[in-house]
């Protein structure tokens, strides 16, 4: 084994406290929203992505990729979603071995009807307490981090809704 490159303290430092949030965060996020809107976060999530896509839809692949989900388990949450009238399925027109996640106006209006109390909280625990100087060198730095993590159908997928074209 070669030389470690350890962490000096001031990396080490870093690396706890991106920990520290990472492991605390969507957990506290999924309670609250649960309790205001009877939401996972992963069922906000999905219905968001939705939401912001051209047509309200996405294949199941994007919308996987995009959660950071296998497919099966993205599977299990859209039928669940589905269930409760939020979501429709459908045979792709495109490939017809693939499946469409389209929001229903139900799931819209389930979006919009979190949305309110999901930022409030999210303003809450983050945004407020940061200063305005902070947040562009924070999202430069996130956005580095984001970008080793992220697969290549979730960055082109995340680019083409920012883009309008999805």
């Amino acid at each position: 084994m070669g030389s470690v490159p350890w962490l000096d303290e001031c990396e080490q430092d870093c690396w706890i406290a991106l920990m520290n949030i990472s492991m605390r965060l969507e957990g506290t996020l999924d309670s609250l929203l649960s309790k205001e809107s009877g939401l996972r976060m992963i069922d906000y999530y999905v219905l968001a992505m939705l939401s912001e896509s051209r047509d309200r839809t996405l294949t199941m692949g994007e919308l996987a990729a995009r959660t950071n989900s296998s497919p099966s388990r993205m599977s299990h949450v859209v039928k669940r979603l589905e269930g409760r009238g939020w979501v429709r399925r459908s045979p792709s027109e495109v490939d017809g071995r693939g499946t469409l996640a389209s929001l229903t106006d139900a799931g819209l209006t389930k979006i919009e009807d979190a949305a309110p109390g999901h930022v409030r909280q999210v303003r809450r625990l983050i945004f407020d307490a940061l200063g305005a100087e902070d947040l562009g060198p924070l999202t430069d730095s996130l956005t580095k981090i984001a970008e080793r993590l992220t697969p290549p159908l979730a960055r082109r997928s995340v680019a083409d809704t920012q883009a309008g074209r999805t």
